[in-house]
């Protein structure tokens, strides 16, 4: 019996649940004995002339070791994304001027870590305040440029062309409107943390939290001028990540750049103000949209005008607009469409992925056009969406509007629709929904349905696995992708158990050290199993080939007539055979291979939504959110609903909570979870979640990414639903989040009353 497709158990939570993770913080590696503990000296305005720093004091403060300022460095300043500007790069220290709120301008080394705030508090910087530049309109306008040898507060741009003026000429109804899809903080429960430690050879080891060993390798040894050969990247357990933890952080090199000076280890932990004013942060987009098409239902075109906010120093948020504009029509088979992108930088936080990374932001403006489109011609907005999608005979299908496109490889967007909108109870909620406007009542009832593709694998198609079985029966994987949440541990030893037939209690899957598994794309994207699962299934495969090749001499039987089954190579239809142990015992029994599925696939579904909105409050509950989320077949649907359940919550919390605020200069305004909206379970209903499989043909198992899914299609669900319960009062937009205050004055801006 296979054990694709059930439900085991997650083989790493015992742990978890006992013991406890082992988070950066937490290592006591021997490498890391008489480490000294960093603490940075940030800047506290947003924008700003650095004229004088004096550290004389902090170094004469108790417990310090050192004191070093941006002079003090020999390393050059990082430019974080290859394509932005290349006048946009970030100081590992700065040294001239500081750009946002919490940027780093000097480093204090302590003997232990309580000693290290009250030194940097006693670092002295001199600044000459400068005009801070929070909208990214004023930023495009560039009245105040924040890098003078750039000359432009550009950083990126993507078909940064005039539109066709008669893209909408055969439309009978064309409806455009400017919207904001919110900044986010992506809040992982453990923090940005680095440990670095120099051996005698002359290499580094580096322990950090990030979603990617050998990327975080790569980029270490790019900006500290090392092969990296020398550089060690070891991940310890990763408390979360969210797209915010990708490769590495600029610390990270001065973790090691200073172990290297002082000649001790050196370990960083930020808190968490510093991890709401630095860390990378997710979305910052307005986005303008136009949708045009005929008053019987059909969309004939669609444009999208994308203005995203990279922060300070372009980092991977420079990029994502790029995937932004090539999902721009969705599931959406519409004749026309275009697209551009700018992005600009502001004295803000920098920007990076974010569950969904740049897919999420173009499902959302696609989703509202069609809301918009819907209540314009006054149809039922499930209908229209039904009547434009993709239909299934057209694919492969390729979109139009930017990135050159994507080439969709499966998809069943109607059935999707029709699946959620049934076990919803569509109509009866329609009803109660009309009863309860025609009462007045002061909760009414909004409905919101969006239907959604994404990405998944995008760019990064291959990668690396090994899997060995040794002389006691026990089986090792190496994998290239590193999981901070996911279950790998559980997903591989199943991939690798259906080919063995070993029991997943003897199978280790290890992987976030690059001296043991030194090639491998990382955790991010959806893309695990469809490319590091599916390279470990086809490792284990090939080393049953490789089993059965060896155990063919030894049993004298042809290579056709052995099947392995239960950790055995066996004669078929014989008692004959030899166990794969006895097989490892004389010579190394191990396959290496690379998958690389040569293209990403696209998971899809359709989402429900039903909120209760108090119209004299303004306050919005979901009370109920039904979905559809196919990924292809499922490996483990335990693991599978975990990921769906957590991109809900997070597209509930989108919609509803979350929003990264500054005020005009500068000063973050969410630096605390005291003043970010974030969510509990106590805040969430219970999810509905309907099943329904579209395998790929890019890969042996069909399966497609989920990781990411569910917050893509929540979002513009649960916009939608706010809006329409309060659209009989005139309300045709609310942005997100829906807070009560903003759902309250949209109703008395539109001067709807309940009567």
């Amino acid at each position: 019996m296979s054990i694709m497709g059930t439900r085991v158990v997650r083989t790493e939570d015992p742990v978890f649940l006992s013991r406890g993770a082992t988070y950066t913080d937490d290592l006591t590696d021997e490498r890391l004995t008489g480490a000294l503990h960093l603490t940075l000296v940030r800047s506290p305005l947003a924008h700003g002339r650095i004229t004088g720093i004096d550290v004389e004091a902090a170094r004469a403060a108790p417990g310090v070791v050192a004191v070093f300022t941006g002079a003090d460095l020999d390393i050059d300043p990082a430019l974080l994304f290859p394509a932005a500007n290349r006048a946009m790069v970030r100081p590992f220290l700065a040294t001239d001027r500081v750009r946002f709120v919490g940027e780093p301008v000097a480093a204090v080394l302590t003997e232990d870590p309580y000693q290290g705030q009250d030194a940097a508090d006693l670092v002295e910087v001199d600044y000459d305040p400068l005009p801070a530049v929070i909208d990214m309109k004023d930023a495009l306008a560039g009245e105040t440029v924040l890098f003078e040898e750039a000359g432009t507060n550009l950083a990126l741009a993507f078909d940064d062309q005039e539109f066709d003026d008669h893209l909408f000429d055969d439309c009978e109804v064309v409806v455009t409107r400017e919207i904001v899809n919110q900044r986010l903080a992506a809040a992982p429960l453990e923090t940005r943390a680095a440990a670095a430690a120099w051996g005698d050879d002359g290499r580094v080891t580096l322990f950090a939290s990030s979603q990617n060993a050998q990327a975080a390798r790569d980029e270490v040894a790019g900006w500290l001028g090392l092969d990296p050969a020398n550089v060690h990247v070891i991940l310890p357990d990763v408390g979360g990540g969210f797209g915010a933890k990708i490769g590495a952080d600029p610390v990270f090199a001065l973790v090691a750049w200073l172990a290297k000076r002082v000649g001790r280890p050196v370990r960083w932990t930020e808190t968490r103000s510093e991890n709401m004013t630095g860390m990378l942060q997710g979305r910052g987009q307005v986005q303008t949209i136009t949708i045009g098409g005929r008053r019987a239902g059909t969309v004939l075109a669609y444009r999208l005008d994308v203005l995203a906010d990279a922060g300070a120093y372009p980092a991977l948020g420079a990029f994502l607009p790029f995937f932004t504009r090539q999902m721009a029509p969705g599931v959406y088979d519409i004749p026309k469409v275009e697209s551009r992108a700018r992005v600009v930088v502001t004295t803000t936080t920098s920007t990076g992925a974010y569950r969904g990374a740049g897919r999420p932001e173009a499902t959302a403006a696609i989703e509202r056009a069609m809301d918009l489109f819907a209540a314009e011609i006054g149809m039922d907005p499930a209908e229209v969406r039904k009547r434009n999608v993709v239909a299934p005979d057209k694919f492969p299908f390729t979109t139009k509007g930017g990135g050159g496109g994507a080439v969709y490889d499966t998809g069943e967007y109607a059935k999707a629709i029709d699946r959620v909108l049934e076990a919803a109870g569509y109509a009866d909620l329609r009803a109660e929904q009309a009863a309860r406007r025609e009462r007045g009542d002061t909760v009414q009832l909004g409905i919101g349905v969006s239907s959604y593709v994404e990405i998944t694998g995008g760019g990064a198609f291959a990668e690396d696995a090994a899997v060995e079985v040794h002389a006691d029966g026990t089986v090792t994987v190496l994998t290239g992708t590193s999981p901070h949440g996911q279950g790998h541990a559980t997903a591989w030893a199943m991939l690798a158990s259906e080919h063995l037939g070993i029991p997943i209690e003897k199978i280790t899957v290890k992987h976030g050290d690059t001296d043991l598994v030194p090639r491998g794309a990382g955790t991010m994207g959806s893309r695990s199993l469809q490319t590091g699962g599916v390279a470990v299934y086809q490792a284990a495969g090939q080393l049953v080939e490789l089993a059965k090749q060896r155990a063919a001499d030894l049993l004298e039987a042809s290579v056709e007539d052995l099947e392995v089954a239960e950790g055995r190579v066996t004669v078929k239809g014989t008692g004959s055979g030899v166990d794969l142990a006895e097989l490892a015992a004389k010579e190394q029994l191990r396959a290496d291979t690379t998958f690389d599925s040569g293209a990403p696939t696209f998971p899809f579904g359709a989402h429900v939504a039903v909120v209760e909105v108090d119209v004299e409050s303004g306050k919005a509950v979901v009370d109920r959110i039904i979905t559809v989320d196919d990924a292809g077949p499922v490996l483990n649907p335990l693991l599978a609903e975990g990921q769906r359940h957590g991109g809900i919550a997070q597209g509930i919390s989108q919609a509803l909570l979350e929003e990264v605020v500054f005020d005009a200069d500068g000063n973050p305004l969410t630096a605390t979870f005291a003043d970010y909206g974030f969510p509990s379970a106590a805040e969430l209903p219970s999810f509905t979640l309907v099943d329904m499989e579209t395998p790929t043909p890019l890969n042996p198992i069909g399966a497609k990414g989920i990781g990411e899914a569910g917050t893509i299609g929540a979002t513009p669900a649960v916009q939608s639903a706010v809006v329409d319960a309060v659209s009989h009062l005139g309300v045709r937009h609310i942005d997100m989040p829906a807070t009560p205050l903003r759902v309250w004055e949209a109703i008395q801006a539109a001067g709807g009353t309940n009567d």
